[in-house]
């Protein structure tokens, strides 16, 4: 091992952080119950690897030797709180240290187990899906929040407190069994999708924030339909991302301008992934067990028939997004059916279904509705209001080439 940069070493940590933050967090947290402390000795054993690996090179297995760095930090923690609460937890680390493998050792993945225990009917059901995305991914609570449509204020606090319950309530680290399934697995599917979700607008991969999220949400995916292959949903969650992610490489121009979904080159669309999706599809359809994932899946499947006629099929897309809304009443597919409605009886009928939702909180703040609102009625010719939507949506944007994309169509506005 030479010695290597500061800046090689903190690549290095970050890649492996990406890559394993979940599985160290995990496997941490199995032995203890505890979530928050597991995250904190990770956090530790990071910046431990900042000072060493410039000094000492980055070591052959680098999650097997920020393990062990984290596991001693575990022992320390306990160590320094010296209660009588904290000697079992204690006992515990020193012996699972003991009898410790050497960081070259694998370490056995206990993803699952904790997006289970994230997942528990202890656990409010409104921060199951937080939990699991900040314990697995290192998600921090502005991202989260962002996502599902809170303060992060807000949403800080209750991450704090479901951590807290899994230690004190004792909640077991594993994988249910099939009769406790049902009521954890919505929150898992949550989860792997928002994480799906975040990860999707960075299609070139330069935010670091949000690079292989999509495909570590996929990964996940796929080793829930491993574990669950006759669950309806499971596949259909599993073949929604794939619709979508086979759209990669056609949401950027080579200089890197976004590419909204109508103007997409559709030869550009990975094939072999539209076909594993609609063989899972297929599949899950078969099982008699429809469901919102499944629903979403056949959104993405109506889009992908343009690549053989030429046109989505929009007729289905609104039925299918009459379907989800009567299923909940998410903001977020309430404003998609008004594009789809849109497509179908034109622009005027999309901007009255978007004015309905105009006293909905929960859209203030997000950037699609205001992206819709904004073509749909500059569409209907209603320039100065459209213009108005435009000024929010590019507000709220964070990626600069979709803010260009939205100052590009509100400059098209004025007249020539």
């Amino acid at each position: 091992m030479g010695s290597e940069s500061g800046l090689d070493a903190r690549e290095t940590a970050e890649r492996v952080a990406r890559r394993s933050y979940g599985k160290l967090v995990a496997f941490l947290a199995a032995s203890t119950g505890d979530v928050a402390r597991a995250e904190d000795a990770l956090s530790e054993a990071f910046a431990a690897a900042l000072s060493d690996w410039p000094v000492n090179g980055t070591p052959a297995n680098p999650e097997g030797w920020l393990m062990a760095v984290a596991k001693r930090k575990n022992i320390d923690m306990a160590r320094r709180r010296k209660t009588a609460d904290s000697a079992g937890d204690h006992l515990k680390l020193l012996m699972g240290e003991i009898g410790a493998a050497a960081p070259e050792t694998e370490i056995h993945d206990e993803r699952l187990a904790l997006m289970f225990a994230c997942a528990h009917p202890a656990i409010d059901p409104a921060i199951r899906a937080p939990l699991i995305l900040q314990t697995l991914l290192g998600f921090d609570a502005a991202t989260i929040a962002s996502a599902f449509l809170v303060s992060p204020a807000a949403m800080g606090q209750r991450l704090t407190r479901a951590k807290q319950k899994i230690k004190d309530a004792g909640i077991p680290f594993h994988i249910p069994d099939r009769a406790d399934l049902p009521d954890r697995l919505d929150a898992v599917l949550a989860a792997i999708y928002a994480a799906f979700a975040e990860g999707w607008p960075d299609a070139a991969g330069t935010d670091s924030g949000r690079r292989n999220l999509a495909e570590e949400a996929l990964f996940l995916g796929r080793l829930v339909a491993a574990l669950l292959p006759h669950e309806a949903e499971v596949l259909g969650l599993l073949a929604l991302m794939l619709h979508c992610e086979a759209r990669r490489a056609a949401r950027r121009a080579t200089d890197g301008a976004y590419i909204p979904l109508a103007d997409q080159d559709t030869v550009q669309w990975n094939t072999q992934a539209i076909e594993e999706a609609e063989r899972l599809l297929l599949e899950a359809s078969r099982l008699s067990a429809p469901g919102r994932y499944q629903i979403e899946a056949a959104v993405q499947s109506a889009h992908a028939v343009k690549r053989l006629t030429g046109r989505a099929d929009w007729e289905a897309i609104a039925k299918l997004y009459d379907a989800l809304a009567a299923l909940s009443d998410s903001p977020v597919v309430a404003v998609n059916r008004a594009v789809a409605l849109a497509e179908v009886h034109g622009a005027d009928a999309g901007v009255r279904a978007l004015d309905a939702l105009a006293d909905d909180e929960r859209l203030r703040r997000y950037q699609p509705y205001w992206a819709a609102c904004a073509d749909l009625l500059a569409r209907a010719g209603k320039r100065d209001a459209a213009n108005e939507a435009y000024e929010q949506a590019i507000g709220l944007e964070r990626d600069p080439a979709v803010r260009a994309f939205l100052q590009k169509r509100q400059a098209a506005l004025r007249p020539k």
